[in-house]
């Protein structure tokens, strides 16, 4: 074989399925060759399906790899891919090459002359061996693919059409298409079916022969034709039609309504009546056919195809005068009325099937709506119970009923063909087009409508039943469609109707009728209202309005709701009916005002979106609505800006809601920050990215606006030197107003906050708040009151979240030019001290830095806009009812965000390894136990009221089962054994350290950091530590120390280092054991892997295979798609919440 296979190109080439089936086929020795020709690439194979069914496999590979392949099945014509049998085939050719031997051929399986008894006794216990094993699997295969063959993903058809490998004989088929008469003039129609390779055999049993189809089975015609699946294919149109047929009798079988079909079988067992719910797809089908034919009334009228042609019927109404004196009787009255006869022609070879909304006549299947169907059949029914009709298709009509006749049949028949009046009668008929008038009026709280039709000189009053009065001899062609049309409509409104007319007494009714019902009346009549009447429309010169903008300070929302002719004092009024959702409003003048029209929608839309619909009632967003004189045609309201921040937005605005020049600019700077160009310090220019630089006019654009914000840069990109930046971009101003900006971080970054203002701002005098409590009280007092010290003073305090806890009575009196909360993330749950904490401290700019707004769930990212703009995302219920789409578009300005993939280019590439090591035996017998003991307890709690209260108790034997696999000694004492991670971590650091790497290794447990700091110290490698008992002040020192390249290993506590710490002296990040949040580990992969790093990071994960660790990994890819969700509005992944009752299963495997 020029051209090698390989399994993916196989399994590309006949899809997921077959390719499964086909490997199936081959492990259990389904497959025999014929022909197996290497060199040439021709190889012919049989495929053994069961017992005494098998498919023949032909394929040539050619010198470009492309494979040209038939099989006798009839799926490989039915689908675009290869079958399963073609697979097979392909993987037997693919193994035999990989392990360089050709397979025995069917016709040489002979035994070899002139063999050593040894040798051919070895190769007899060879075959017998290869047959005891095919023996052994055969049942099982045949079950197997009974079980492959019942979910398969797709259907296998009973035929196929002709394929380009096809070797089976097309056969043709004719379908013979015929209407069978049911009951009292109904039909169904009934399918013939003739097939043959030449000639064609009518199918004398058709429910049989499509059984036999279903099944692949022959079957007997005559002694010339027997139809065999295996030699037998259908071109593709009439495979659809079987398959739909086939269809047909499965739907019938099941359902129940199989039972006519047994009836009709046994009346001739040649026809299969086809339900009308298939009829139109049958139809389109049979319409694309080779052969058909079209058969009723005991001939065959050609082919079956849809028409859309009109009704063949004609239909002509003519007046004969009396027949003379000489003519008639001496007993008949010289003064007999003259004749009306209407003759009939077309109608009396209809055939008419209602329930198929069809109508055949001669050669034509014409569609036809099912009332005009059930018309024409009760129309064939009268005329065909007259003797007159049937012997000479007309039927004589009374002078007396003509009036009515033409008033009320010809219009009717003019529906279901052509009409045509002879002269005779025409010169009696009036024929004048409808002139339809409503007058409307009102009268004591009613409204009154009279309906009149005008033909000519003719009025009529559709409610008199006197009938119309015209002068002798003339009949009224009335236009009866529209007038149906008409009437149809008006009683849709709800009138009380009289012999006269109609009245309405019901306000909603009558509001309904004017401004819904009207306008589509006045399409089809005149409308003639009174004063009264046009009294209760509300007609204004333009459209509703609302104007939106900014005041000169940027304090207020200013809106202004104009609606032309209405008193500002009722325009509030209005707006309390659009928040109650009323579909109207009534006006003191009695007028119904519309809030149903679009422009009211958008309005009301936007000004819920600001917050203010919440409020009841409204009023009190007015300005000064008694200190001037009333206006009229608009209201003006205003609220806070940051209030109605919320529904400000581009896109809001349109010709219903317009926005003002500097509100639209506002929103512009919004969009875009560094429009404003705000100056960046001078020393920091040739420091800062151009990333940065951004981030920095966003603060400033912010600041300037009076908003908040979330600096959410990744891990890494200076959100720490952009808000300094900031603070030295502020610093005569935070001097100017007399307080201090106050800095709020975990206690592990205090002072390297100390340390960065010092390097890049040392103009700025700093207090750092820590020691006793009594010295942190002298420190809050004297920076909140320099008058009292003769100390500097201070521009920024620097505290930490659990300091500020204790010291929040020093701190929630004061007031702030500046808060910037670091490690944000650190208050996401609102119902914690120090959430509550940060929320007390008043400042006028808040800033939150984080690179994980979002670690669990959405309400973190909730709890901290909360802190730094309370009035964007409102209470939590509130936001509890916002749609994912709706917090992404509503924070994004307020958000930013930017990875390092995107913004620096030149750091170096994070490639990111698992590592899987397998628990030692001791270890695994701990495991075991300790896990059958956790999934017996958490059975016990997992439901819905039980979970809550017993998550703490699981999560324990959770936190068991990850120290069972770092090391059991972790917890079980005088244990003696090793850990197989451990060994993995002791390899890793070996071969890293001779490799000339640098390495972090982080671990969630302080005891397994000792555990390994003592194996480090065994073996002489020298180390840096960091956990929670490592004093603030000493941690950035460690860090200097580590980055200068004092030490090559530092252990790290998962929780104590994981932000705030720059370690770019490290290449390698080794994470011990996993943490449930991913966000949390990123965090620590970046202590390295940021600015300044100027190598490749290897993050390393050792996981244990097998265990609740392999499950962690697994939860954490699902979450970490949160934070693009929202923050990024990235893709549809749900939110998730802290660790649910399904995840605990998951984990548990139970």
């Amino acid at each position: 074989m020029s051209t090698e296979l390989h399994l993916p190109t196989i399994e590309l080439w006949c899809g997921k399925t077959a390719f499964a089936k086909g490997k199936s086929y081959y492990r259990n020795g389904k497959v025999s060759f014929i022909q197996y020709d290497q060199s040439s690439s021709v190889y012919q194979a049989i495929v053994h399906i069961r017992a005494k069914l098998t498919e023949q496999v032909s394929l040539n590979i050619d010198e470009e790899g492309e494979v040209y392949a038939q099989c006798t099945c009839p799926s490989l014509s039915s689908y675009d891919h290869y079958c399963q049998h073609i697979a097979a085939v392909l993987i037997h050719i693919y193994y035999a090459h990989q392990q360089g031997i050709v397979p025995i051929l069917i016709e040489s399986a002979v035994k070899p002359q002139g063999l050593s008894i040894e040798l051919q006794q070895e190769i007899d216990h060879q075959q017998e061996a290869e047959q005891l094993i095919q023996q052994q699997h055969a049942d099982a295969a045949q079950l197997t693919q009974h079980l492959l063959s019942l979910f398969a993903d797709k259907k296998q058809r009973p035929s196929g059409s002709r394929a380009y490998f096809e070797t089976r004989t097309t056969l043709q088929v004719e379908w013979i298409c015929k209407p069978i008469a049911y009951g009292n003039r109904q039909y169904r129609i009934g399918i013939e079916m003739k097939i043959g390779p030449k000639r064609l055999y009518i199918v004398q049993q058709f429910i049989e022969f499509l059984e036999h189809v279903k099944r692949r089975e022959s079957y007997y015609f005559s002694k010339a034709f027997t139809y065999d699946p295996e030699l037998h294919s259908f071109t593709r149109t009439d495979d659809r039609l079987i398959q739909h047929l086939l269809d047909i009798m499965q739907e019938e079988q099941q359902y129940g309504s199989w039972e006519s079909q047994g009836v009709v079988a046994r009346q001739n067992p040649r026809l299969l009546l086809i339900p009308a719910s298939h009829w139109q797809e049958i139809l389109k089908e049979l319409s694309q056919a080779s052969s058909t034919v079209l058969e009723h009334t005991g001939q065959q009228w050609g082919a079956v195809v849809s028409s859309e042609e009109a009704l063949p019927i004609q239909f002509q109404l003519d007046r004969h005068e009396p027949l003379s004196a000489d003519s008639i009787n001496s007993s008949q009255s010289l003064s007999a009325p003259p004749r009306y006869e209407l003759h009939v022609e077309g109608l009396e070879h209809l055939i008419v099937m209602e329930w198929y909304e069809t109508v055949i006549s001669y050669s034509q299947i014409i569609h036809v709506p099912e009332n005009e169907c059930q018309r024409l059949s009760e129309l064939q029914s009268v005329l065909q119970a007259s003797p007159q009709y049937r012997t000479h298709q007309t039927m004589t009509i009374p002078e007396e009923q003509l009036e009515p006749f033409i008033e009320q049949v010809i219009p009717g028949l003019m529906t279901l063909g052509q009409v045509h009046m002879t002269r005779a009668v025409s010169e009696y008929i009036v024929r004048t087009p409808l002139q339809a008038r409503l007058y409307l009026d009102r009268v004591r709280d009613r409204l009154l409508a009279g309906l009149e039709f005008q033909y000519g000189q003719v009025t009529i009053n559709p409610l008199d039943m006197q009938g119309t009065q015209l002068p002798e001899g003339q009949i009224l062609l009335r236009d009866g469609k529209q007038e149906e049309e008409i009437m149809m409509l008006l009683d849709e409104g709800s009138f009380v109707q009289t012999e006269g007319g109609y009245f309405l007494t019901d306000e909603d009714a009558e509001y309904e009728f004017l401004y819904h019902l009207l306008p589509r009346l006045e399409k089809w009549v005149e409308v003639y209202a009174t004063s009264a009447v046009k009294a209760k429309l509300y007609n204004p010169l333009s459209a509703p309005k609302l104007k939106v903008n900014t005041d000169p300070r940027h304090d207020w929302l200013e809106l202004t709701l104009e609606l032309d002719g209405i008193a500002e004092s009722q325009i509030i009024e209005v707006l309390n009916s659009l928040k109650e959702q009323r579909r109207y409003h009534r006006l003191p003048n009695g007028s119904l005002l519309p809030l149903e029209q679009q422009e009211f929608r958008k309005i009301i839309a936007f000004i819920q979106q600001t917050g203010m619909a919440k409020s009841m009632p409204m009023d009190q967003y007015l300005i000064d609505l008694e200190s001037s004189e009333e206006q009229t045609g608009q209201l003006k309201m205003r609220m806070p800006l940051m209030q109605g921040l919320a529904g400000l937005d581009q896109e809001s605005q349109d010709e219903s809601v317009q926005f003002g020049k500097s509100l639209r600019l506002l929103l512009e700077n919004m969009r875009n920050p560094d429009l404003r160009e705000e100056a960046v310090p001078t020393h920091l220019i040739p420091i800062l990215r151009d990333y940065q630089q951004y981030g920095y006019q966003w603060m400033r654009t912010l600041a300037h606006y009076g908003f908040g914000g979330i600096l959410a840069d990744d891990m890494g990109l200076g959100k720490t030197l952009q808000s300094i930046t900031f603070l030295a971009s502020v610093l005569s101003d935070i001097r100017q107003s007399g307080k201090p900006a106050l800095i709020v971080t975990p206690a592990s970054l205090m002072y390297n906050w100390q340390h960065e203002i010092r390097r890049f701002a040392p103009e700025m005098n700093i207090c750092l708040i820590d020691g006793t409590k009594t010295e942190r009280n002298r420190r809050w007092y004297q920076s909140l009151n320099p008058q009292t010290s003769d100390q500097p003073v201070v521009d920024v305090i620097i505290t930490s979240y659990p300091l500020l806890r204790r010291d929040l009575e020093q701190a929630h009196h004061s007031s702030f030019h500046t808060l910037i909360l670091d490690e944000a993330q650190t208050f996401k749950n609102d119902l914690t001290q120090v959430a509550r904490a940060v929320k007390q401290i008043q400042a006028q700019y808040r800033f939150a830095l984080t690179g994980t707004p979002i670690e669990n769930s959405i309400y973190e990212l909730w709890a901290i806009m909360h802190v730094v703009f309370p009035q964007l995302l409102g209470d939590k219920k509130s936001f509890a009812d916002l749609s994912k789409e709706v917090v992404a578009k509503r924070i994004r300005p307020f958000v930013l965000r930017r990875l390092k993939k995107d913004v620096l280019k030149e750091l170096p590439d994070k490639q990111e390894h698992m590592l899987v090591s397998e628990l030692l035996p001791e270890q695994k017998k701990l495991y075991a136990a300790y896990l059958a003991r956790l999934q017996q307890d958490a059975l016990k709690h997992l439901n819905d009221k039980a979970v809550p209260q017993n998550k703490i108790k699981i999560l324990a034997g959770l936190t068991r089962l990850r120290q069972l696999c770092c090391h059991p000694a972790l917890f079980i004492q005088q244990y003696q054994g090793g850990s197989a991670k451990l060994e993995q971590l002791l390899e890793i650091v070996e071969e890293s350290l001779d490799a000339g790497k640098r390495l972090l290794i982080f671990s969630q447990f302080t005891e397994m950091l000792g555990i390994i700091g003592r194996e480090l110290q065994q073996a002489q490698v020298p180390y840096f530590n960091l956990d929670g008992s490592t004093p603030v002040a000493e941690r950035v020192e460690l860090c200097n120390r580590y980055n200068e390249g004092e030490r090559d290993i530092f252990l790290i506590s998962l929780k104590a280092g994981g932000t705030g710490l720059n370690l770019t002296g490290a290449d390698t990040v080794i994470l011990y054991d996993l943490w449930w949040n991913p966000a949390v580990e990123e965090q620590a992969a970046d202590r390295a892997h940021r600015m300044g790093q100027q190598n490749t990071v290897q993050v390393i994960r050792l996981i244990a295979q097998g265990t609740v660790e392999d499950k962690m990994y697994e939860l954490q890819q699902t979450k970490k798609h949160l934070i693009d969700e929202v923050i990024q509005a990235g893709n549809d992944q749900p939110a998730l919440t802290a660790l649910t009752e399904e995840e605990i299963r998951q984990i548990l495997m139970i």
